[in-house]
């Protein structure tokens, strides 16, 4: 995918110089645009070279058109001042000897800029020492005002100025003459300056007289250029003072002024990009930006190439740190080996030293295995020399395919030199051959320095090879020594042959019972592990199968507990639609409720909210239990129902503006509740579920109950009694339906399920069968209540005083 990128990225870099350089240098006679030079610059720092450029203006026709040689010198000048340092001249010369013996209006101009971009490199490439510096400088200096006057010149004797696009095509190169006019000038007036302090001034008389013939012209040609208006708008030019500096006097240094060039940031001129409309898809950015993205984009692409070499190499290190850890765990074990067979040896020796046969025997084996073993090591170097050799010829074929490459490149070069009809395409041929040459020559000295690599790597293995043979050669002579040792010890111990072989006969006898007794113990050892090992495979069994009964048995919980809460919810929704019905029914417009009794209903409800709310939250946190959910589903859908049915009844003793918002809100309430419970229903939106909106409208209706709220003595005490024993029954009516519903849900739930499932619905139905005993007692309470306020309710001047009280 990396190789792709860069190849894409590589043409499209391709296309965008070749459009550049075709755009850059043409047959227009006008100037070149300073986009495109700075497109072609910043492709010499991005392939740090000017290979693209050379390639691509290696196919331009300079003979053919004196427009596109001048063309071409101006963007060949930028590129030698502004590009990057990896360029060369190549074509200048060539291009000088072309234009030189034309005879139009370009012709000098071309040969006189082709000898001053080859004195620019000479200058620049030749100039080392500083005794030579003021020599070259002068002579740039006088081809760059040979240029100038030329060009002056003719700009005065044509009908062109400088505000055509024929007079600024030849004006515009004088942009970087003056450049480096200004940066000559001010060094050769130091070096000079330097010169007269050190040598006698008789002797520097000539260079003082060629500098002040070069500083009339120079000035003269600023003052001339400072005045055409061409200029005016794209380079501040320096003045030069009215006489040359007095190098007779040192300190004349102090008064010299470096003279300094300002190129304003502008925008080219409009003229220049009204021809070039299908150009200016995108502004480009400012030069040293995009130049700074080139060089962070280069420099990631080279650490990617070394982090991937680096990876390579750790890699490669890695397998030879393994190989060699081998190698030496190897040595180790052959070495552990040796040391257990020697012990083994002096062991035998102190039993049967007297077996001089036996010992004769194993003398004869180590010098059969040496002998082996050296045939091994001949065979081993041999191939290693024949693998020498073998890469010796393959080097020796690349020295002379390169030697053959050469000779064909000299070749090349003559047929190039005699051909001058055919010059262009021969110097094409030329620039292509370098080039692949230099790749050539890369290739081959990539080979050889990875044929270098294979000989080292192969002369490291020989040598390791020959370490390990010498040590295996010396371990072979000390065995030989302990040979020798033996042999001479056994003379002395020939008496102790008799004693010797009794007391092995005994430790044989000895070792036989103790290897049968040994025998037996692993036998049961091995038996006793198996039973263990069979043992351990069943328990890991059963706990596997233990473990995913749990895990069913906790996913069907999760289920049973959310079908539990669908059918609460059904029957939540159940009885707030019942509810929502009674709004509508004729038979319920007769009924009437108290606005004390509706606030009392509407603040239990938003307990009953709290309630819910924090048991939903529970239920999130542990979705194994939804019990505490289920109460406080069951407690708020009852609240809310008689919330919106006592709403209504209020409403019709309310006047009609309270009376149409109190309804109305009932309905929100019921509206709400319903999808508060639908979000309830669904695993998708249970997360989402919040009663918040719920409890807005049950507030809405706590204020307008407590709007309702009576001021003075409005009702009579038999009436706030009727009140009073309606509700109760109402309440007493819903209490009694709550608990055959709670029934038959229970006796519903014995049919249809069984096990945990049956145990989590019993519990939950009987906690709503205790809630539900506790409202008789609250009813009788509430009786005793509304007796209470029919003794009472004449002492008091209002309903809200009796309920303070």
């Amino acid at each position: 995918m990396t190789e792709t990128n860069l190849g894409a990225e590589r043409e499209h870099f391709d296309k965008q110089q070749l459009s550049s350089i075709s755009k850059a240098i043409n047959s227009n006679e006008a100037p070149v645009k300073e986009k495109h030079a700075r497109r072609i610059i910043l492709g010499t720092y991005r392939e740090k070279g000017a290979f693209t450029f050379w390639s691509y203006v290696l196919g331009i026709p300079l003979s053919s058109n004196s427009i596109l040689s001048w063309k071409f010198c101006h963007v060949l000048h930028k590129v030698l001042r502004d590009g990057h340092h990896n360029r060369n001249l190549m074509l200048v010369a060539c291009s000088y000897c072309l234009q030189g013996n034309l005879h139009d209006r370009y012709g000098q101009l071309v040969a006189l800029y082709s000898k001053l971009l080859c004195t620019k490199m000479e200058f620049h490439m030749k100039v080392r020492a500083p005794s030579t510096v003021l020599g070259h400088g002068m002579f740039y200096h006088g081809t760059l005002a040979n240029l100038t006057i030329l060009l002056i010149r003719q700009l005065n004797t044509s009908i062109a100025i400088s505000t055509t696009t024929s007079g600024q095509c030849r004006l515009s190169p004088l942009i970087q003459v003056i450049q480096d006019c200004s940066h000559l000038y001010h060094f050769t007036v130091k070096l000079l300056f330097k010169l007269h302090a050190c040598l006698p001034a008789d002797t520097l008389q000539g260079h003082r007289d060629r500098f002040h013939d070069q500083f009339h012209s120079l000035k003269t040609f600023f003052n001339k250029a400072r005045d055409m208006l061409y200029f005016k708008r794209l380079i501040q030019i320096p003045k030069l003072p009215e006489s040359p500096p007095n190098f007779l006097h040192a300190a004349s240094l102090a008064k010299h002024a470096r003279p300094v060039v300002v190129i304003p940031s502008e925008d080219e001129p409009q003229q220049q990009q009204e021809d070039d409309d299908d150009d200016d898809d995108d502004p480009e950015p400012e030069c040293l930006l995009v130049y700074r993205d080139i060089q962070i984009e280069n420099l990631q692409q080279d650490l990617e190439l070394l982090r991937a070499e680096l990876g390579r190499v750790k890699g490669e290190a890695q397998r030879y740190i393994t190989q060699l850890k081998s190698q030496i765990n190897s040595l180790e074990a052959d070495v552990e080996e040796q040391r257990v067979q020697k012990q083994r040896a002096l062991v035998e020796n102190e039993q049967l030293r007297m077996e001089l046969e036996a010992t004769r025997r194993r003398n004869a084996e180590h010098e059969s295995v040496q002998a082996t073993f050296g045939e091994a090591e001949s065979k081993r170097a041999q191939a290693t020399e024949q693998r020498y050799t073998k890469l010796k010829e393959k080097h020796t074929e690349l020295v002379s395919s390169h030697a053959e490459l050469l000779r064909k490149s000299a070749e090349t070069l003559k047929i190039l030199s005699a051909t001058q009809e055919t010059q262009e395409e021969v110097e094409r041929t030329k620039q292509q051959l370098a080039f692949e040459v230099d790749r050539i020559k890369l290739d081959a000295d990539m080979k050889l320095e990875e044929q270098k690599f294979e000989m080292k790597k192969l002369k490291r293995d020989f040598e390791e090879k020959r370490a390990e043979a010498e040590h295996v050669k010396g371990t072979l002579q000390r065995t030989e020594k302990v040979g020798e040792q033996l042999t001479s010890s056994m003379l002395a111990l020939q008496a102790e042959k008799e004693r010797l072989m009794r007391s092995a006969s005994e430790k044989e006898a000895e070792l036989s019972s103790l290897s049968q007794a040994a025998q037996l113990q692993q036998s049961s050892l091995q038996q006793e592990r198996e039973r263990s090992t069979r043992e351990l495979g069943e328990l890991q069994g059963k706990l596997q199968e233990k473990s995913r009964r749990e895990v069913q048995l906790q996913q069907k919980l999760l289920e049973e507990q959310f079908s539990l809460l669908q059918g609460t919810v059904s029957e939540a929704e159940c009885i707030i639609q019942d509810a929502v019905a009674k709004l509508d029914d004729p038979l319920h417009i007769r009924c009437t409720s108290s606005p004390d009794y509706l606030v009392s209903r509407a603040e239990a409800t938003l307990g009953s909210i709290d309630k819910v709310k924090k048991g939903h939250s529970d239920y999130l946190t542990n979705m194994g239990d939804a019990g505490g959910l289920l109460r406080a589903l069951t407690h708020f859908s009852h609240l809310a129902a008689d919330t919106i049915i006592n709403g209504s009844a209020t409403a019709h003793l309310a006047p009609t503006d309270h009376s149409d918002r109190l309804t109305e809100n009932c309905r929100g309430c019921a509206i709400q509740s319903l999808q508060f419970l639908t979000d309830l229903k669904s695993k998708a939106s249970l997360q989402r579920a919040d009663p918040a909106s719920i409890r807005i409208v049950v507030e809405k209706i706590l204020r307008l109950g407590e709007e309702l709220r009576p001021k003075g003595m409005d009702v009579r005490q038999d009436e706030l009694g009727d009140l009073v024993d309606k509700e109760m029954a109402a309440t007493s009516a819903a209490i009694e339906k709550a608990v055959r519903r709670i029934d038959e849900m229970m006796n519903q739930a014995r049919m249809d399920t069984s096990g945990v499932k049956l145990e989590v619905n019993e519990r939950i139905l009987y906690s709503c069968t205790d809630l539900m005993k506790h409202c008789p007692a609250r009813k009788n309470k509430s009786s005793k209540l509304g007796k209470i306020v029919r003794a009472e309710g004449s002492k008091f001047s209002s309903r809200t005083a009796l309920f303070v009280a």
